[in-house]
């Protein structure tokens, strides 16, 4: 049986699984959709969403130096305990994420941090954009949403490609520890600091830069 995307989507919200996950939950129950769930639940991965509304007022704050100090970062993550705070898996993870912020730069952690006018101005130019590639108002409409959606892949830190397996999204590996763990996990914030940002200066591809020295 075919697994599509609204499947995937779809079991997903339900269980607050990982999208690789539930697609492979639902290749081994052939797109059943209540065994899917069973699977998940075996493996420990459905239980993220019920963890959701907990208080994470632990963690810890991260740094990450890239090439010799060109590039700075600062991370705050959240977890519900003090122990756990502790734990080394949650310590990497935490680690990989600053790595993140230093690779892909994003903006913001979460959809829900951009401001409605920065949304709003952003919609205006997908539409001029597509406008512009001669499409009639109508389809450019249509066509906003669909590359608001990458836009929000680039500069959210939550929905980017993570760098160190690009079939996940850094809350894919977040839900992740969290079936693992058995603690709500958050990224509270995050800072960036490029060094002469701002300046001309020569173009890096600082995401290859950073797996080369995960790699060494």
């Amino acid at each position: 049986m075919e697994i599509t995307a609204g499947m995937v989507k779809e079991l997903r919200e339900m269980t607050g699984s990982g999208l690789m996950d539930c697609k492979r939950a639902l290749v081994e129950s052939n797109g059943n959709m209540e065994k899917a769930v069973e699977y998940l639940r075996e493996k420990g991965l459905a239980t993220v969403a019920k963890k959701a509304g907990r208080i994470a007022a632990e963690g810890i704050v991260d740094s990450y130096i890239h090439g010799g100090g060109r590039i700075g970062v600062l991370v705050e993550v959240n977890i519900e305990t003090d122990f756990a705070a502790k734990n080394t898996e949650f310590r990497e993870l935490v680690r990989d994420i600053a790595m993140q912020v230093a690779a892909s730069n994003p903006l913001y952690v979460s959809r829900e941090e951009i401001p409605p006018e920065v949304v709003e101005k952003e919609k205006e130019i997908l539409k001029a954009q597509a406008m512009n590639e001669g499409k009639p108002e109508q389809i450019a409409e249509k066509m906003v949403a669909g590359r608001l959606e990458k836009y929000y892949k680039q500069v959210c830190l939550l929905e980017q490609p993570f760098i160190k397996d690009t079939d996940k999204t850094v809350l894919d590996v977040i839900n992740e520890k969290i079936a693992k763990i058995g603690e709500k996990i958050s990224v509270r914030r995050f800072t960036r600091y490029e060094m002469g940002e701002g300046l001309k200066k020569r173009e890096d591809n600082f995401a290859e830069e950073v797996m080369r020295q995960v790699n060494n």
